[in-house]
C-alpha cells in the first residue's frame, strides 16, 4: 500500500485499488515540468489495437496508432443517472490489467462502471453498467451514457494539434447506435432490482457483438493468457510478472501502414513528443513475448524491420505519420536488436517459416519485399559494412549508440567522435549478438553469412577483453581519448560479461564493484553513471530500466543473489516503498528514475531547456514492463545459446501459454517447430511439445 490505495485481486486478476481523495490530498499534485502542476493520476491499458487511458477522475482518453498517432478522444467517457454521476472524485476507483471500474452511489442507486478493452484487435472499448436499487420503492430514471469526441494529431515534438473526426459511435449492444456520442436508457426498476446495460464506444465495425458473455469471455481470455510466476526470492513477482505482461501486451496495435504490430515506448516519446523511436525499443520490447505471446513478438519484429531501406538500415524513428525520422541521431546499433530478437524467437519456437515470408521495406523506399531471412542478412550487411569499425577495431559509434547523450558527454569533440569515435558497448552486445545470429543464418542454410558473423562476434569479444582496466570496462575510444577510464559507464559492463570478454573472477569481482557503487544507496537500481555527475535532471547518472535488466542478467549466472535483489529493486513494490507518494513506480512508470541524490528523486529526467521531458509523460513506457520480466525470466536461465539452443534453468516458477519453468528445473516448452532445450537434466528435442 501507498499514498494512492493497494493491491488486489479482481476476477483472480491483480488490480490497484486508488483510495486517495485527490482534491483533498496535498500528495496528489505533481508537476509535468512543461505543463502545469496537476492531480490527475492515469494508467495506460489496451489490447492489441486500442489504448484506453484510465484516470483517477473517473474519465478515459482512447488512443489508436494504427495509420498514425492520434487521440480519438481525450477526458471523456461519463455515466450519469440523475445527480449521479461517475465523473469526479468517485467512491471507488479500480485499476486492472485490461479495464477500469468505478462505484458510486447515493440514497436511492448504486452504479458500477467497467470500461474494458476486449481481447483481440478490436478498435473500441466496451463498457459495462451495473446499476442497483438500493431504496424498497420503485426507481423511474433516465441514464445516459456521454462521450465527447476530441480527437488531436500528435505532433512532432510541439504537442498535439486538433484532427478531423475520426468517425467514432457509440451503441447499446442490441440497441440504438449514435454517433453523437450520447445514448439514454430508461430505468424501470423495482425495490432491490438489478440492471446491466452494456455498450460499445470507438471505430466500431459493422454488425454487432453477441452481448451474452462478452466481458466475462474477455476477462477470461485474459486470465488464460497471462504468464504466472512465483518466486521465494522475490515475492511480489507473484502479481508483477501478470501485471507487466498485460501491460506490455496492451501497448502494441496493429498496424495499417507497414503491416504486423508496433510496440513503441509511448510515454512521453509518443503520447506527448509525437514519434515511434528509437527502432531499438519495440525489437527489445518483444524480446520476453518470445515467451508469452510468440505471434506478437514475431509480428512486432516484422514490423519493425520493415521500417528500414533495402540496403539494410533502420531509421532511429518514426514520425508521427509513420514515415522515417533520420534527422536527430544516427544510433550505430540497432540492427543488433534485429538480429537478437530474431535469434530468440527461433531458439525457442523452432518456427523456420517464419524466415521465409515476405517483409515489406518502408513505402518510402518503393522497394520490393524481401523475405525476413533476407531481411535480417542486409541489416547484418549494413552493420558489418557500413556501420563498420574503428582504427581500433571496435564497432564505429556514429552519432550515438544506445546512450543518446554519449557523444556529448564523452569529453570528445562531437565532430570528431561522430567521424572516428568507437563504441566499446556496442562491440560488447555484439560479440553476443552476433553468434546467435550465426545460428540462424546456419539453420537457414546461409553458411558463409553465418561464419562472418561468428567470426566477427569473436573478433569483437577479444577487443573488449582488452578493454578492463582493473576495475571496469572502459566505455569508448575517440581520437587520442579513451572514455570510461576513470568513470564507470554501466551500460557497457553487462555486456562485457555477457558476451564472454570477462573471466568468471572479473565478472564476480565487477558485479560486487556495481553493487558497491554505482548502486549503493540507491532502492531503486543501479546508477548509469558512477561517481554522481552533478545536476538534477537530464538523467546522466539516472537508474534505466533497460541497463538495470542486463545487469540483473549479467549478475544471473555469476552472483545470483545480486541478480534477485536487483530485481527486487526494479519492482514496482520497491518504488512504492521508497517513494510512496510519488505516482509514477506505482502501476506503471518511465524508461529512468533519477537518483536518490536528485532534487527530484524517485520522478524522471527533464530536458526542459529544448522542450523535451519524461517527466511531462511518466508512466507508460513499455521499459518498465518488459524489462522485468524478460530480466526475471534470465534469472531462471531462460535464453539462446550461440549453437540456437534454447537454454533454461530453474531456481523459481514462470507459467504462460508457451513456456513453464519449474524451480527444480522441470518444464514445459510448446513449440512451433524443431527445437533443442538445454535443461538442468539434459537436452531435450523435438517439435511440437516438449517436457522435461
Amino acid at each position: 500500500m501507498n499514498a494512492f490505495g493497494e493491491w488486489t485481486l479482481v476476477h483472480g486478476l491483480p488490480a490497484f485499488s486508488y483510495t486517495m481523495d485527490q482534491e483533498s490530498d496535498p500528495r496528489a499534485l505533481w508537476d509535468p515540468i512543461l505543463d502545469p502542476p496537476t492531480r490527475r493520476h492515469f494508467v495506460h491499458l489496451g489490447n492489441r489495437r486500442i489504448t484506453l487511458v484510465a484516470d483517477n477522475y473517473g474519465l478515459c482518453d482512447l488512443f489508436d496508432e494504427h495509420t498514425g498517432l492520434r487521440w480519438l478522444t481525450r477526458g471523456a467517457g461519463v455515466t450519469r443517472i440523475g445527480d449521479l454521476s461517475t465523473a469526479g472524485s468517485t467512491t471507488e476507483r479500480l485499476f486492472g490489467p485490461t479495464f477500469v471500474r468505478v462505484r458510486v452511489a447515493d440514497e436511492r442507486l448504486s452504479l458500477e462502471r467497467t470500461v474494458l478493452c476486449p481481447e483481440g484487435e478490436q478498435p473500441w472499448v466496451l463498457i459495462r453498467l451495473r446499476v442497483r436499487n438500493r431504496t424498497e420503492d420503485p426507481v423511474r430514471l433516465s441514464l445516459i451514457e456521454e462521450w465527447e469526441s476530441r480527437p488531436a494529431e500528435v505532433k512532432l515534438i510541439s504537442g498535439a494539434a486538433p484532427a478531423s473526426d475520426p468517425g467514432l459511435e457509440l451503441e447499446q449492444l442490441g440497441g440504438e447506435r449514435t454517433r453523437s456520442g450520447r445514448i439514454t436508457v430508461a430505468l424501470d426498476m423495482e425495490p432491490g432490482a438489478e440492471k446491466i446495460v452494456e455498450l460499445r464506444y470507438g471505430l466500431l465495425d459493422e454488425g454487432s457483438p453477441d452481448a451474452a458473455g462478452l466481458v466475462e469471455g474477455s476477462l477470461a481470455g485474459l486470465a488464460a493468457r497471462l504468464p504466472r510466476a512465483r518466486a521465494v526470492q522475490a515475492p511480489e513477482a507473484e502479481r508483477e510478472v501478470a501485471w507487466h505482461a498485460a501491460l506490455l501486451s496492451g501497448g502494441a496495435c496493429a498496424d495499417g501502414v507497414l503491416g504486423g504490430h508496433t510496440l513503441d515506448q509511448g510515454s512521453c516519446y509518443s503520447f506527448r513528443h509525437g514519434f515511434n523511436g528509437a527502432a531499438r525499443d519495440p525489437l527489445q520490447h518483444a524480446l520476453p513475448l518470445v515467451y508469452t505471446e510468440p505471434d506478437l513478438a514475431l509480428s512486432v519484429l516484422r514490423n519493425t524491420c520493415a521500417w528500414g531501406s533495402p540496403d539494410g538500415d533502420l531509421p532511429y524513428a518514426l514520425r508521427p505519420d509513420k514515415s522515417p525520422w533520420t534527422e536527430l541521431f544516427r544510433p550505430s546499433d540497432q540492427n543488433l536488436w534485429a538480429l537478437w530478437l530474431a535469434a530468440e524467437y527461433l531458439a525457442a519456437t523452432g518456427d523456420v517459416r517464419a524466415f521465409g515470408a515476405a517483409v515489406p521495406y518502408h513505402p518510402a523506399h518503393d522497394a520490393p519485399a524481401v523475405p525476413l531471412g533476407e531481411n535480417l542478412r542486409r541489416q547484418f550487411r549494413f552493420f558489418a559494412d557500413v556501420v563498420g569499425r574503428g582504427e581500433h577495431g571496435h564497432v564505429r559509434i556514429l552519432n550515438a549508440d544506445w546512450n543518446d547523450l554519449a557523444i556529448s558527454r564523452s569529453g570528445v569533440p562531437a565532430a570528431d567522435m561522430i567521424e572516428r569515435g568507437e563504441s566499446v558497448l556496442n562491440s560488447a552486445m555484439a560479440a553476443w549478438v552476433l553468434p546467435r545470429y550465426a545460428a540462424v543464418a546456419e539453420r537457414l542454410g546461409d553458411h558463409t553469412t553465418a561464419a562472418e558473423a561468428r567470426k566477427l562476434g569473436e573478433s569483437l569479444r577479444d577487443l573488449v577483453a582488452g578493454e578492463w582496466n582493473g576495475r571496469w570496462f572502459r566505455r569508448a575510444h575517440g581520437p587520442g581519448a579513451v572514455v570510461g577510464e576513470d568513470d564507470l559507464w554501466l551500460e557497457v559492463q553487462p555486456w562485457a560479461i555477457l558476451c564472454g570478454a570477462a573471466s568468471p573472477d572479473q565478472a564476480r569481482a565487477l558485479l560486487e564493484r556495481i553493487e558497491a557503487t554505482a548502486a549503493a544507496g540507491s532502492p531503486l537500481g543501479a546508477r548509469v553513471r558512477w561517481p554522481v555527475l552533478p545536476g538534477s535532471g537530464a538523467g546522466d547518472s539516472a537508474i534505466w530500466y533497460a541497463i538495470n535488466m542486463t545487469l540483473i542478467w549479467a549478475a544471473a549466472e555469476h552472483a545470483p543473489e545480486l541478480g534477485w535483489a536487483w530485481w527486487r529493486r526494479m519492482s514496482l513494490a520497491s518504488h512504492a516503498a521508497a517513494y510512496p507518494e510519488v505516482w509514477e513506480g506505482t502501476l506503471s512508470g518511465p524508461d529512468a528514475y533519477l537518483p536518490p541524490e536528485s532534487v527530484r528523486p524517485g520522478r524522471t529526467w527533464d530536458l526542459a531547456d529544448v522542450g523535451v521531458a519524461m517527466q511531462a509523460y511518466p508512466v507508460a513506457n513499455l521499459h518498465a514492463h518488459a524489462q522485468p520480466l524478460l530480466a526475471y525470466l534470465r534469472l531462471l536461465g531462460v535464453g539462446p545459446d550461440a549453437d540456437g539452443r534454447l537454454r533454461v534453468g530453474g531456481g523459481a516458477s514462470f507459467r504462460s501459454r508457451v513456456l513453464t519453468v519449474a524451480p527444480d528445473g522441470s518444464g514445459r516448452l510448446s513449440a512451433l517447430g524443431p527445437v533443442e532445450v538445454v535443461t538442468p537434466s539434459g537436452a531435450v528435442s523435438g517439435a511440437a511439445s516438449l517436457t522435461w
